[in-house]
């Protein structure tokens, strides 16, 4: 047996571990010494149930599962190790897009896949890098006429606050494109530190919007739910998405039964306007498009 944090070592930034302290349901997120995970052939799930791993010989550090967007793995870190990450496994032994170089095929490659419209920065966390490179990242992309949508997908605003300044949100709102995804899973973390980061980006016309995923001791209750759901609108975060547990080693003792995040789903949807209702989905290995939770089984 080994623990999970042999797996993927327990990392968190100042501000995450002060957090961490106060919060018992975002510290579960941070450290997770009880559960253990199986090895090898015995292990329930894949570390890399998406293929991520799979390197895009035409293009190391691109994924594309969808026809209409790619993904670029700007970087492998982070400012938290998140005890629930889908990526836990593969952080560091996929290819990033780090030299002008490889920044240069990405772009050759979209232009040459004319029905990318939809840009996903990502890794780790772009945001970890400094202002210069997530520039030279969002101006790579957004300046193709085919793009449509940049999307910064950072949990800095929940986890590193201070990350998010005047002259990042300069940056990011210069052509117009970018889109912040962000993600936070107890109302907890939504601290007045977080809401004035998000309304820095806001202020500045770029969309913010939160991709919470269901994690039992942390927010599997209708109560937990409408409580974050809530305190995400006040602050003009768009609640978008709550994801079931992605079915990745390492994470099961995080997920809950379909049917009881169904019954969440249906009890906060009769409690709350459409505005802040996201919409209830889980990502499937192989699936087209992300599935709503109302049409899955069981498994």
């Amino acid at each position: 047996m080994m623990t999970t944090t042999d797996r993927f070592p327990e990392y968190a930034c100042p501000y995450a571990r002060r957090l961490a302290e106060a919060s018992p349901r975002f510290a579960r997120q941070v450290y997770d010494r009880k559960s253990k995970v199986t090895s090898g052939k015995t292990e329930k799930y894949l570390e890399d149930p998406f293929g991520e791993l799979s390197e895009n010989t035409a293009c190391p550090g691109l994924r594309q599962r969808f026809p209409d967007r790619a993904l670029i793995m700007t970087t492998n870190t982070c400012f938290m190790n998140c005890r629930h990450c889908t990526r836990r496994g593969i952080l560091g032994k996929t290819e990033i897009v780090d030299t002008p170089k490889k920044l240069k095929r990405c772009v050759e490659y979209i232009k040459h896949h004319p029905k990318i419209r939809d840009i996903l920065l990502s890794g780790g966390d772009i945001l970890t890098l400094n202002n210069k490179k997530v520039s030279e990242f969002v101006n790579a992309f957004a300046s193709l006429p085919q793009i449509d949508i940049v999307r910064v997908c950072t949990r800095a605003i929940c986890t590193n606050p201070s990350r998010i300044t005047p002259s990042l949100a300069k940056i990011l709102s210069r052509s117009k494109k970018v889109w912040v995804n962000t993600q936070f899973n107890c109302a907890d973390e939504v601290t007045l530190e977080a809401i004035h980061a998000a309304s820095i980006l806001i202020d500045r016309g770029i969309p913010v919007s939160c991709q919470t995923v269901l994690l039992k001791g942390v927010n599997d209750s209708t109560k937990e739910m409408l409580k974050l759901f809530r305190k995400l609108s006040a602050a003009r975060i768009r609640p978008y998405y709550v994801f079931m547990c992605d079915p990745v080693a390492g994470i099961d003792h995080f997920r809950i039964p379909l049917e009881k995040a169904q019954q969440i789903e249906k009890e906060c949807a009769a409690q709350i306007g459409g505005l802040s209702m996201p919409r209830f989905v889980a990502d499937l290995p192989g699936a087209p498009f992300k599935t709503p939770i109302s049409a899955c089984r069981q498994q």
